[in-house]
């Protein structure tokens, strides 16, 4: 039974806001193609397990909040928000806060998520990680 990809989006969107890696990865096609907002690319389940490790170890209150959606057959486009809070030396400072405008799109093929792609201004989150690197 076939599941609608808009259904399969929202469920993939909800793991992600409960920060659910491994509820994630089960959403994901073995060879899921993820695309940053700079059009860097990670192909794999097992690549993006460690990636979403790792990102939500820098940002453990990452959310995505839309307002809008669009289907065409397979693709599922979804604009509104993004936000969280970069983590320094273990604390989530409301100066380390970000909330940016972004959209996403994904890709569904055999009721998972083969392609995830992010589009965002990251520059607002950017300058808060360079602000405490040193």
């Amino acid at each position: 039974m076939t599941t609608n990809p808009l259904d399969i989006v929202l469920a993939f969107v909800e793991k992600i806001n409960q920060h659910d890696v491994e509820g994630l990865c089960e959403l994901m096609t073995d060879d899921h193609r993820f695309v940053d907002s700079l059009g860097s690319s990670i192909q794999g389940r097992e690549e993006m397990r460690k990636a979403w490790i790792g990102y939500y170890y820098l940002i453990p209150d990452y959310e995505i909040i839309y307002s809008e959606i669009f289907q065409r057959e397979n693709s599922v486009a979804l604009f509104g928000i993004a936000c969280g809070t970069y983590v320094v030396n273990g604390k989530l400072l409301k100066e380390n806060r970000w909330e940016i405008p972004a959209a996403w799109r994904a890709v569904v093929r055999d009721d998972r998520i083969a392609e995830w792609q992010v589009y965002a201004d990251n520059e607002p989150v950017r300058k808060i990680m360079t602000a405490h690197d040193h």
